[in-house]
C-alpha cells in the first residue's frame, strides 16, 4: 500500500524541477515549456501595460477637466426681465450674495461668479473663435492648470491690463505676450438702429497651457468687470463656478448648493458634462481586460499541451515511482508543480516586462515617434498631449492573479491523468 506523504513535500518539488529541465533528447517537451513560458510572460506584460495606460489616460483626462473647469456650475432658470414683457434672462443679479452663501458650505473650496460668451479673436490676417470667460484675478488664480501652467508665458497678475489666451490659440494667431488682438462680438452696443458689433482691442498679458488640446485652442480669459461691460452683462453674472474638496463625489454637494443658491437654481457638474465619455472608457477598459485575459488563457493552454507530452514521455518513471510507494496524490502534485513552475516563472517575467513598459512609456513613445517619422499621438483627437501610464496595485494584482489562476487550473487535467496511470501498464513494455 502506498505510503502517505505530506502534500508538496521537498522531493515532489525536486522531481518536478528535474522534469522541467528536459534533456536534449526530449527537446519537444522543453520547447513546449519555453513556448508556454514566453506566451504567459507576453500576455501578462500586455495586460499590465494596457491597464496602466488606460488608468493613466483616465487620470490625465479627469485631472485636466477638474483642473481647468469648474467642478460645479450654478445657473439661474430663465426669469422675466420685466413682468409681462415676455423677455427672459438667465442673468444672476444677486450673484454676490449667492456666492458668499455657497462659500460657507463645508467642503466647498472656492466659488466665483463668471461671465461666459463667445467672440472672434483677430490678429493681423488671422482669426479664431474663442470661448471667453470673465473672472476676477483672484478667482482665476484658483484654477490650477491655468494659474500654474508648465508652459505659461507672461504674468497672470497682469490680467487687469489685458487678457489671457490658450497656447494653441496664440500659436494659431501668431501672437506672443505683449501683442494686441481685436475681440469682435456680434452682440455689441445697442443703438436706435439695432445692435452693432462690438470691437475692442486687448493686450495679451498671459499665455497658458491647460494640458488639454481643446481648451488651449479656444479658451480666453478677461477680467470679470470688463467681461460684464463687453457682453452687456452689467450688474449680473452668467454663472457661479464652484470647486469642492472631493471632485469624484461631486454629487454630494448638489443639495446644499441648490439650497444656498435659492429658488430657480440649475446645477451642472463636470460628471454631467463628461460622464458619457467616462462610462465609455469604463466599458472599453472591461472589454480590453476580457480580450487580453483570453490571450493569457490561450498562452496558458500551452502548458496543458506540454504537460501531456511530458506525462507521455515519463510513463516509465511514473510506473517506477508508483512501485516505489508514491501515491496518486504525490504523482499528481509532481506534474501540477511542473505546470505551476512554468506559470509562476512566466507571470513573474511578464510582471517585470509590464512594469518596465509602464515606467518607460515616454521613451517608448519617443522611439515609436522616431519610427513613425512624426508624432504618433495626435492631441487633436485624443484631447491630451501625451500618452500617460499609471501603475495601480489593483490592476497589477488582477493581471498576476488571473495568470496564476489560469496556469494552475489548466495543469489539473494532465496532472490527474498522470496520477491515474496504471504502473503495470506503464512498465509492461519496458
Amino acid at each position: 500500500m502506498a505510503a502517505r506523504t505530506a502534500p508538496f513535500s521537498r522531493f515532489e518539488f525536486m522531481i518536478a524541477w528535474r522534469y522541467l529541465r528536459a534533456r536534449r533528447a526530449e527537446g519537444g517537451v522543453s520547447t513546449m515549456t519555453w513556448i508556454s513560458l514566453i506566451g504567459i510572460a507576453l500576455g501578462v506584460a500586455a495586460l499590465i501595460a494596457t491597464l496602466a495606460v488606460r488608468a493613466g489616460f483616465r487620470d490625465e483626462f479627469v485631472s485636466t477637466i477638474v483642473g481647468s473647469n469648474p467642478q460645479i456650475t450654478v445657473y439661474s432658470a430663465p426669469t422675466e426681465v420685466v413682468e409681462g414683457s415676455g423677455v427672459y434672462s438667465r442673468l444672476i443679479r444677486d450673484f454676490e450674495a449667492r456666492t458668499e452663501r455657497i462659500k460657507k458650505i463645508p467642503g466647498v473650496v472656492s466659488a466665483a461668479p463668471a461671465i461666459r460668451g463667445q467672440a472672434m479673436v483677430s490678429f493681423g490676417d488671422r482669426s479664431n473663435v474663442a470661448d471667453v470667460y470673465g473672472l476676477a484675478l483672484s478667482d482665476l488664480k484658483n484654477i490650477p492648470n491655468i494659474a500654474h501652467s508648465d508652459e505659461a508665458q507672461g504674468n497672470i497678475d497682469d490680467l487687469g491690463q489685458g487678457i489671457a489666451l490658450g497656447v494653441g490659440m496664440a500659436r494659431d494667431l501668431g501672437v506672443t505676450v505683449g501683442d494686441t488682438v481685436k475681440l469682435i462680438s456680434p452682440s455689441g452696443a445697442k443703438t436706435p438702429f439695432g445692435t452693432s458689433p462690438r470691437v475692442n482691442a486687448y493686450k495679451v498679458v498671459y499665455i497658458f497651457s491647460a494640458g488639454r488640446y481643446d481648451i488651449d485652442q479656444t479658451r480666453l480669459y478677461m477680467p470679470f468687470k470688463e467681461a460684464q461691460s463687453y457682453f452687456n452683462r452689467e450688474g449680473g453674472a452668467d454663472e457661479i463656478d464652484v470647486d469642492v474638496a472631493d471632485p469624484d463625489n461631486v454629487a454630494d454637494w448638489e443639495p446644499a448648493i441648490s439650497d444656498a443658491s435659492g429658488k430657480g437654481t440649475l446645477i451642472w457638474t463636470w460628471k454631467d458634462a463628461s460622464g458619457s465619455f467616462l462610462r465609455a472608457l469604463t466599458i472599453e477598459d472591461n472589454v480590453m481586460f476580457v480580450i487580453l485575459a483570453i490571450l493569457v488563457l490561450i498562452a496558458s493552454m500551452n502548458i496543458t499541451s506540454g504537460l501531456i507530452m511530458l506525462v507521455k514521455n515519463k510513463g516509465r518513471d511514473i510506473g517506477i515511482l508508483r512501485t516505489m510507494g508514491l501515491s496518486q496524490g504525490s504523482i499528481m502534485r509532481v506534474f501540477f508543480l511542473c505546470g505551476a513552475f512554468t506559470g509562476v516563472i512566466g507571470t513573474v517575467a511578464g510582471l517585470a516586462l509590464g512594469v518596465l513598459f509602464a515606467l518607460n512609456i515616454d521613451s517608448i513613445m519617443g522611439f515609436v515617434n522616431w519610427i513613425n517619422g512624426g508624432p504618433a499621438w495626435d492631441p487633436s483627437i485624443r484631447g491630451i498631449y501625451q500618452l500617460p501610464a499609471k501603475l495601480q496595485p489593483w490592476d497589477v494584482l488582477k493581471a498576476v492573479g488571473l495568470a496564476l489562476s489560469l496556469s494552475f487550473v489548466v495543469t489539473i487535467f494532465p496532472a490527474r491523468r498522470a496520477a491515474r496511470m496504471d504502473p503495470v501498464e506503464a512498465l509492461r513494455y519496458e
